[in-house]
């Protein structure tokens, strides 16, 4: 008996109706999955089978998750893996994901705590492990940090011991002055953390949660603030100047693209906590580099998405090796420190020295 006659075949497959159009390919639910989550297992590969280390040891990989939509989706594609990876009988080690949650009511006021999210996604991802810390454990897990934190900001921040560790933090975030120095400085310190945390637990690599979309708009943000040089790391698989390997696996995929591949999950779509809206009505003094950067690739760098890629994939050819060896970092950052002509060495880099209380108001 002849099959039925498809209106719309997969250009894959062949097999059934495609349901979306993937980079000018019409693609059935099926091979829309396959094709995406390869892209994610050919960079998780090297993890796989990771021969530095004895035979049946397993590779401790830490994973931050946010809750946002590339983080989740990249979560259910890695466990997809382990479920491979342990079904198989006579398999390497593979490796073990610990996934760390910062929790985001502590991070800001305005978040909920999402308790919910996190109950989900111990449920729907067993075998991986999780941990949930506070923004301010960065004092715990990182000893210096308060030094460091009293240095930076000088004259405008005075710590007091007697305070809680989250007072003492919400003291000094609240001493930086512009929107930009204020997400700048967050971001290096929840950096610092998850860190901390994977040295903690003996981690090789952090295994970041960002699209090509997020990585074009950080490399753009980060050139825009200064911080060129730390690029290499921030955006390009390998190793950090924190003596762990950073690894982007999504790098070849956009947000687009994977808000599709969650629609076909429920799961995810219980999990995801949307971004909040873009107003047009936001004042563009009101936003940081970083939120700009992101506007602009969020809404015209999807028009065009050859040139995110581009971007992302210039920064990529950035070679960590070609840097100075022996160089002292930056106190805050952890970025190389270069010493400029004419200029006296600091404890802070240029982009850190330009976010400081005395400098960014």
């Amino acid at each position: 008996m002849p099959g039925k006659e498809l209106l719309d075949p997969c250009v894959d497959c062949h097999d059934a109706e495609a349901v979306l159009t993937l980079r000018r390919r019409r693609l059935c639910k099926e091979c829309y999955i396959r094709f995406v989550s390869f892209k994610v297992f050919k960079r998780m590969e090297k993890f796989r089978l990771n021969r530095d280390l004895p035979k049946n040891t397993s590779c401790k990989l830490l994973f931050p998750l946010s809750y946002g939509l590339s983080s989740s989706v990249l979560l259910h594609m890695l466990h997809s893996q382990l479920e491979r990876q342990r079904a198989k009988t006579h398999a390497s080690p593979g490796f073990d994901l610990h996934v760390l949650i910062i929790e985001p009511s502590t991070i800001s006021p305005s978040n909920p705590s999402h308790d919910e999210n996190f109950e989900l996604a111990q449920k729907c991802f067993p075998l991986c492990s999780f941990t949930r810390v506070p923004f301010d454990s960065v004092f715990e897990l990182v000893p210096d940090i308060q030094e460091t934190m009293s240095h930076y900001a000088g004259k405008e921040f005075v710590d007091d011991p007697s305070l809680s560790d989250a007072e003492r933090l919400n003291s000094f975030r609240s001493c930086i002055a512009t929107a930009t120095s204020k997400a700048d400085v967050d971001y290096i310190l929840m950096n610092r953390l998850v860190v901390a945390f994977a040295k903690k637990f003996d981690c090789q690599a952090v295994i970041w949660g960002d699209s090509d979309s997020r990585l074009a708009a950080k490399t753009l943000a980060s050139v825009a603030k200064g911080r060129g040089s730390s690029v290499i790391w921030q955006v390009s698989d390998g190793m950090s100047p924190f003596g762990l390997e950073f690894n982007f696996p999504l790098r070849d995929l956009f947000t687009a693209e994977l808000r599709h591949y969650a629609s076909f999950f429920p799961e995810l779509t219980s999990l995801i906590v949307p971004d909040e809206p873009l107003s047009e009505n936001t004042l563009t003094k009101n936003l940081s580099i970083d939120e700009l950067m992101m506007r602009y690739v969020l809404t015209q760098g999807e028009k065009y998405p050859g040139v995110m890629l581009n971007v992302t994939r210039t920064a990529n050819k950035l070679d960590v090796s070609q840097m100075p060896a022996n160089l002292p970092h930056c106190a805050l950052c952890g970025a190389p420190l270069m010493n400029e002509a004419g200029r006296e060495l600091s404890q802070f880099c240029c982009a850190c020295a330009r976010s400081r209380p005395n400098m960014s108001s």
